[in-house]
């Protein structure tokens, strides 16, 4: 079945998201740093794994509040099973690179509901206060691409003599496959939308096509009777 392998897609996403979580879980403690691949001086590109429990959206982005978490897992519950729904009526409508990115946005959207449905009570990392453990999970992170570092001169206003890190987000693989694909979707949406146009107005396709004179009826020569 067609549509098979674009939610196969989204599982592949799925297992090898909550397998790194899992193993992240098993085999360090929360604020734990390891250098994956360091680098020194000025351009500081390195990759760190580093256990960070993230009580709100992806990016450490936090929505605080007791209800602000409630309504975040709910609202990651809706879009879930929106997503899914939309993916499987627009399976014989879409490009398929288009339905590919949706399988890679279903899959980080699946990933990080199971953290926040579920690890409160799997892994008790539920936010201290909350009513119940079930649907209050944080989500784990652990992706850190520190690009480079560097101290704002000390002359200028406000900001001289302050550490500056670029790019200081934590995050996981579920967070980077709705990026990536969102991002492939804003970047090919002419090559995506094109295919899905035609599809939905073949009248305009004809109309195209009848314009064209060289695809136009000639006329039938008259007959010359002897």
């Amino acid at each position: 079945m067609k549509i098979g392998k674009y939610f196969l897609v989204a599982l592949v996403i799925v297992l090898i998201d909550q397998t790194s979580k899992v193993l992240v879980h098993t085999y360090m403690v929360e604020g734990q740093t390891i250098n994956v691949l360091p680098a020194d001086g000025f351009a500081r590109f390195g990759f760190k794994l580093h256990y960070l429990l993230n009580p709100g959206m992806a990016f450490g982005i936090r929505w605080e509040s007791e209800f602000g978490k409630l309504a975040l897992t709910l609202f990651r519950l809706v879009a879930m099973v929106g997503i899914g729904y939309y993916l499987f009526k627009m399976v014989h409508k879409a490009h398929n690179g288009f339905l590919i990115c949706m399988g890679l946005i279903l899959g980080g959207a699946v990933g990080n509901v199971i953290d926040s449905v579920f690890y409160g009570v799997f892994f008790n990392n539920a936010l201290e206060g909350s009513p119940t453990p079930w649907f209050h999970g944080q989500v784990i992170d652990m992706l850190y691409f520190p690009l480079f570092q560097f101290e704002w001169p000390s002359w200028l206003p406000i900001l001289g003599g302050k550490d500056f890190l670029f790019f200081s987000p934590v995050f996981n693989i579920a967070d980077s496959s709705i990026f990536i694909g969102v991002v492939l979707i804003l970047v090919f949406q002419k090559r995506f939308f094109a295919e899905y146009d035609k599809k939905t107005n073949p009248e305009d396709q004809t109309l195209s096509d009848t314009s064209d004179p060289s695809l136009q009826e000639q006329p039938t020569p008259p007959t010359i009777l002897e």
